[in-house]
């Protein structure tokens, strides 16, 4: 198995396409585990709602969603790191639908 490594700061606010080429959503939140000396993505948090788990601030924003009359929110999704192409990083593209992927969504 190849590896590559990337400098995943450079992904942070990237656009994320489909592929049809439309915009899903921006990477906000990159999930990595250690394993032995190797740092190993598990996945990429995009949209909207990525940038409240980003700042660790979702149940907070939620509250703060509802108060002012928001009761779905949707506006982001889970990528899993093997759906996500990152041949060209600066235009990173799903491998798979968006009805593929765990939504980011919270219902009242």
């Amino acid at each position: 198995m190849t590896t590559r490594e990337i400098h995943v700061e450079l992904l942070l606010g990237r656009q994320v396409l489909d592929s049809t080429g439309k915009a899903v959503g921006r990477i906000e939140e990159i999930c990595a585990e250690q394993q032995g000396e190797e740092w190993v993505i598990k996945e990429y948090l995009i949209g909207y709602a990525a940038i409240l788990e980003r700042l660790s601030a979702w149940n907070i924003g939620i509250a703060i969603l509802h108060l002012l009359g928001a009761h779905k929110i949707h506006g982001g999704y889970t990528v899993p790191w093997n759906q996500l192409d990152l041949t060209d990083p600066q235009k990173p593209r799903l491998h798979c639908s968006l009805d593929k992927l765990k939504s980011l969504a919270q219902n009242s």
